[in-house]
């Protein structure tokens, strides 16, 4: 089977009975146009090595593999949507590799080699552990162009001293520039959620905090943000003198979680890992 005679997505869920499954968050994008935008939202392909988790039908991994990309990885859980992706691996020979697995459990760095990017419309109920898992990396990539549903997406880009600033948008814009790229509503997916979509872009910062300062980190904003009401001598207790840690970071203990910046959050992560040390 060539590119050119590619059965259209409809068909391809049909044939394959790949109806989207609540168990696995799925929603397909099945709009052709709407995936070439998606995958342009990452910015040039040309050489790049991309990364798609949870390709389903392979709406996207289609707008990927037209782009200049040097070789798309899918990952997909679903033995159905594996068994539908065999024929895109043959209309693509030697630019599409499909790896039946858990994204949860993958190692990017040894799965495809660099410039890596990752660009997918991310399964709902694994995309947060999947974000945070890729920031933890963020070194090893060049971006990402992610889809959430819609609420996570502006959890992710919030800005201090707003409602959906929290432990999520400190982690994020930490080790990243983050920019919500495009909304969707319901109708552009099969069967269509009930929220709309967003897509988020990611640019890694040039510095990598190291895998111990990230861990202070995630320490640091699960406690803080755990007890978002409370002022921060409170809500820091579980860490140990949290009076002495708000001093080594100049920070007043009345203040709460939400009104400090990523900068202050980076200034109590570096003093609470110097503190382990």
């Amino acid at each position: 089977m060539t590119a050119a005679g590619l059965p259209s997505l409809r068909d391809t869920i049909a044939r394959h009975g790949l109806d989207a499954r609540k168990s696995l968050g799925q929603h397909f994008l099945l709009d052709e146009g709407l995936c070439g935008r998606i995958a342009g939202l990452a910015g040039d392909l040309d050489g790049r090595q991309v990364l798609e988790v949870g390709p389903g039908p392979g709406g996207l991994t289609r707008a990927l593999l037209a782009s200049p990309a040097a070789n798309v990885t899918a990952v997909e859980l679903d033995r159905r949507a594996v068994a539908a992706l065999a024929e895109l691996e043959a209309a693509y020979p030697g630019r599409l590799r499909v790896v039946e697995a858990d994204a949860l459990g993958i190692d990017v760095a040894r799965l495809l080699p660099a410039p890596r990017k990752i660009i997918a419309n991310l399964p709902y109920n694994v995309a947060t552990p999947l974000l945070v898992g890729w920031l933890r990396d963020a070194a090893l990539l060049e971006g990402m162009a992610l889809m959430f549903q819609q609420e996570v997406a502006e959890r992710i880009c919030a800005a201090p001293d707003t409602d959906a600033y929290g432990r999520l948008a400190v982690l994020a814009q930490w080790r990243c520039r983050c920019t919500l790229l495009l909304r969707l509503p319901p109708g552009a997916f099969s069967p269509p959620p009930k929220v709309w979509s967003a897509v988020v872009g990611f640019v890694p910062h040039p510095e990598d905090p190291g895998e111990a300062l990230f861990r202070a980190m995630e320490r640091l904003t699960a406690a803080a943000f755990g007890q978002r009401r409370k002022m921060l001598r409170g809500a820091l207790k579980s860490l140990g003198d949290a009076e002495a840690l708000l001093a080594a970071a100049g920070i007043e203990g009345q203040r709460r979680a939400e009104t400090l910046t990523v900068a202050e959050f980076d200034r109590m992560a570096r003093a609470l890992l110097a503190r382990q040390g």
